[in-house]
């Protein structure tokens, strides 16, 4: 074959290339748009990137809630081997942040280490050894930061240019979809206690209600009720009431799963959705949260305080609960029944 016929050979190869790569791109598009839960999201992300990138080791560091001031790894990441004693963060005020910023390009650690003069701040990020760090920018601005490593190569000489723009492309969509969970979750939670909001709560359920009817899967919900709350306020301020709010709302997001749901549903009230959760065990998780407050301290300008929560559990029945008004009111009898009863406990509704 002339060397002309494998230039012109070569060149259809790399149109094909980038043909099948955009297309790849909307398909990444279309998969992204369709997933708002944060970490759902996340775990879409990783895998892409280790498929389109052929990366065995993937990581995303993001913001842990909207108005954090670091980036975290957190849970977010595939391959690689961290070490529980180090905090994998970059806080937001790093010289890094400002250069991923200003800049739309792909680094490495030893890149970065010539813009910056300095890896201080940065132990966590060098001690993962990436072979390539990502910015992930929506509106110009960094939400997240992508680390890749351990690619799978023939000839090993770490990422090419085509492969930079790809990714790069690839972070584009990524930071688009993060920004649309972060407004969901901005418009969705409670800023007192970040558990969602009341009527997002409801409208989660619902969808729930549809599928455990449909494919006849257990669903309960609990409510529950801080005891006594208005002396709090009373004996020493709202401030020390917003304090109470917060952690018994930490205790009740700490024993739920990432599948279920917890909610303020209003004032000193909260709600919690059990997906896939039989009856037995969703009283079980209610005794733990009932427990797990009894037991916890609150220390309010050296005051130490003792709380305690009332709950009810409602199974989910498609007889009776014709909408999820009726199935949480039923939820809500049973509350009332502790409460009446002396309070401090867990109620089954019949």
């Amino acid at each position: 074959m002339s060397r002309c016929a494998d230039q012109d050979q070569n060149e259809i190869a790399t149109y094909e290339k980038q043909l099948f790569d955009l297309r790849q791109l909307l398909e990444i598009s279309k998969s992204l748009s369709s997933t708002l839960d944060f970490n759902t999201l996340m775990e879409t992300v990783l895998y892409i990137c280790m498929g389109q990138m052929q990366a065995l080791n993937v990581g995303l560091f993001t913001r842990k809630s909207f108005d954090s001031v670091y980036f975290s790894l957190n849970n977010n990441y595939k391959g690689f081997e961290l070490d529980d004693s180090v905090e994998y963060v970059i806080k937001d005020e790093h010289p890094l942040i400002s250069l991923l910023n200003r800049t739309n390009c792909c680094f490495t650690l030893e890149e970065i280490q010539n813009e910056l003069g300095s890896m201080d701040g940065l132990e966590a990020l060098s001690a993962l050894e990436p072979d390539l760090i990502v910015p992930l920018k929506a509106k110009a601005r960094v939400n997240g930061v992508l680390v890749l490593g351990g690619q799978i190569s023939i000839d090993n000489n770490g990422f090419t240019e085509y492969e930079k723009e790809h990714i790069l492309n690839i972070a584009s969509l990524v930071a688009i979809a993060i920004n649309t969970s972060a407004l969901l979750e901005m418009t969705t939670t409670d800023m007192m206690t970040r558990l969602k909001l009341k009527h997002f709560f409801y409208t989660v359920l619902a969808d729930q209600i549809e599928e455990a009817k449909g494919q006849e899967k257990p669903l309960c919900v609990l409510m529950m009720d801080i005891d006594h709350f208005k002396k709090f306020n009373d004996t020493y301020g709202h401030s020390c009431g917003d304090v109470v709010l917060q952690q018994v709302a930490h205790v009740i997001q700490n024993n739920v799963r990432s599948q279920d749901m917890a909610a303020r549903y209003g004032g000193e009230e909260f709600c919690v959705m059990l997906c896939d959760t039989e009856p037995a065990i969703a009283k079980q998780v209610a005794e733990r949260i009932r427990r797990s407050v009894e037991t916890m301290e609150i220390v309010y300008e050296n005051q130490h305080l003792s709380v305690t929560i009332s709950l009810g559990v409602a199974a989910f029945n498609p007889k009776i609960d014709t909408t999820p008004k009726t199935f949480v009111d039923r939820a809500d009898a049973a509350l009332y029944v502790s409460k009446q009863e002396g309070r401090n406990r867990v109620t089954m509704a019949e």
